[in-house]
């Protein structure tokens, strides 16, 4: 999940009850991107075929025939390289004005440089040469598409920077009480049922906990919004992602459907007419800050705001939760009694940011989660100039205005950082927090500071720290938990 905003030095400590601390104390120094200069040259391998329909084959490869992780992995066994020219979708002949050409780069090394701002820039490339209709944000281009040069990159940065801040007043104690009402209501569930779907309650409590902490309002102000916001984000989200996802429906009627034109606004109109109405009324005093601190229209904060709420933050813990349940409900190692002994021996009896910092275990099966599950699979990045990226074992040159394309889910199992790199190991950033530096998921190094320079997820520490309580409340309320990512088959109470 990659909330693409900055973030100010941290305000005063509160604890879950009524306040809590930032998780944002003093980021480390992120490592810096190697040189290539004692690496051989190597020319790119790969070619992007003849001129239009040399894309085709790609495409259909990764949305047909191979899928998006098999469709890197053969062409890296192919050239024997984990930096290649090669074509992604969308492309010829529904999409004439994107060019799906792109240089893949697929191990730790080579993939570092896509975060350097001197060498890359991140202008519109937030899904590669594709940007769906700014009719989805009002006609703004908001700050996920805006490189750090551009002057409006600031004032949006700082905008979200002061929300964040803001939020992590009530963060603790809003995320406490969304889930004791997720949790009641799976038990509530599963006391009639023999399992308990997950994904559509997760999503209530998400938008519910999200919607109060950065809008400041609680969505039961509008009943409209409190039982079907979750859904609208949904559509909206949806359209713009389309023509850039495998969706895994029978074929051809995913190709025919739903990746051969982009989707127009007006399905969505209504929806987000509303979810802006809602912001409109109920978040005056965050769009007050918008205005007289940052220099932002009313129009502008709220369609940031709505990005920002909806794009990012909702988004991403949609895809981030259900594979740390999935993690943790189906494991069979005893993972569970490790995390529930942890869990009640440290950070006291309010939880809070400071104290899952003290949950070693429950931190590393967090981070290893998003090793191995990117909320945000694809990043991207244009040259900014020429210069020469590096793998492990060679450099190659790149050309100004060409576009990098890392496949993290591929990136994060680089064996030259990674022991064991296909398995799921809890202990691997217990046991080693140096590996952190290679952790890539917020558009960034896990050891990186997010900054107005830079686009790294802001809330990158939100998030883990977020997750962290999410698994310290589950364990504190039960004993153990048998399920999936969209299911849950039994929960143990804890015993007193």
């Amino acid at each position: 999940m990659s909330i693409v905003m900055s973030i100010s030095p941290p305000p005063p400590s509160a604890s879950s009850s009524s306040s809590s601390s930032s998780p944002l104390a003093s980021p480390p120094t992120p490592s810096s991107v190697p040189s290539p200069a004692s690496l051989p040259v190597r020319t790119i391998p790969g070619s992007y075929g003849w001129p239009l329909i040399g894309s085709i084959p790609d495409r259909l490869d990764y949305f047909w025939f191979q899928g998006p992780e098999t469709f890197f992995k053969k062409r890296l066994d192919k050239y024997k390289s984990t930096v290649f020219r090669t074509n992604i979708p969308p492309s010829f002949p529904f999409f004439f004005n994107v060019n799906p050409q792109v240089i893949a780069v697929l191990d730790c090394k080579s993939f570092s440089h896509m975060f350097d701002m001197d060498l890359v820039e991140k202008k519109n490339v937030l899904v590669g040469d594709f940007m769906p209709s700014v009719k989805f944000t009002g006609d703004i281009r908001v700050g996920a598409y805006l490189d750090p040069s551009e002057p409006q990159h600031s004032k949006v940065k700082n905008f979200a920077m002061d929300i964040l801040k803001q939020s992590s007043k009530t963060w603790c104690q809003e995320l406490m009480s969304s889930l004791s009402t997720l949790w009641d209501t799976i038990e509530a569930d599963l006391s009639n049922n023999s399992s308990a779907s997950i994904l559509f309650p997760l999503q209530q409590f998400i938008f519910t906990f999200l919607t109060k902490c950065l809008i400041g309002a609680d969505p039961s102000i509008s009943p409209e919004i409190a039982t079907s916001g979750y859904a609208m984000l949904d559509r909206w989200l949806a359209l713009q992602l389309l023509p850039t996802v495998k969706i895994g429906i029978l074929q051809p009627l995913e190709e025919i459907f739903l990746h051969s034109f982009a989707y127009p606004f007006f399905l969505v109109s209504g929806d987000y007419r509303k979810l802006y109405e809602f912001v409109e009324q109920n978040g005056k005093e965050v769009l007050q800050r918008g205005k007289t601190e940052f220099g932002l229209s009313k129009e502008e904060s709220i369609h940031n705001l709505l990005f920002v709420l909806g794009f990012n933050a909702f988004g991403g813990f949609s895809v981030h939760l259900p594979s740390l349940i999935n993690t943790i409900a189906s494991d069979t190692s005893g993972l569970q009694q490790r995390i529930v002994q942890e869990v009640r021996s440290n950070g006291g009896s309010t939880l809070s940011f400071d104290s899952v910092r003290e949950m070693d275990l429950v931190q590393s099966v967090v981070y290893e989660t998003l090793r191995l599950n990117p909320p945000v699979p694809l990043q991207f990045a244009r040259a900014r100039k020429d210069f020469k990226i590096s793998s492990h074992d060679s450099a190659y040159e790149i050309k100004k205005g060409e576009l990098l394309c890392g496949y993290q889910p591929l990136v994060m199992k680089d064996p030259k950082i990674f022991s064991e790199p296909e398995s799921f190991k809890p202990d691997r950033f217990k046991d080693n927090k140096e590996l952190l530096n290679y952790l890539y998921w917020s558009n960034g190094p896990q050891t990186g500071s997010p900054s107005e320079s830079n686009k790294q997820c802001a809330a990158k520490d939100y998030v883990t720290l977020t997750a962290c309580l999410f698994v310290a409340y589950l364990f504190r309320r039960y004993d153990s938990i048998t399920g999936s990512s969209t299911s849950i088959t039994a929960v143990e109470k804890a015993k007193k």
